[in-house]
């Protein structure tokens, strides 16, 4: 998972120094989220993690309303470079 960060983050950063913006932060939630999803296929009874899993997608939903609300063009971007339906 640790590995997967640093190829996300310079997939989806804006400048050369950006690791926290709305933009990699999504990317980041989804790539744990789905993660996270396919854990719980093989482990359905995990309510543990569920909680967790759950927060991570409230988060992204915000962050990408705020996303939505300040950079329309960002927004669609990022829908589509990680195959997310809206």
């Amino acid at each position: 998972m640790a590995f997967q960060k640093k190829e996300v983050v310079e997939k989806f950063k804006t400048h050369a120094t950006d690791t926290g913006s709305p933009e990699v932060q999504v990317a980041l939630l989804t790539t744990r989220i789905n993660y996270l999803a396919n854990h719980f296929k093989k482990f359905p009874k995990d309510f543990a993690s569920r909680v967790g899993f759950l927060k991570m997608i409230g988060q992204r939903r915000r962050l990408l309303d705020y996303l939505k609300r300040t950079d329309k063009e960002s927004y669609t971007a990022i829908l589509k470079k990680l195959d997310l339906r809206k």
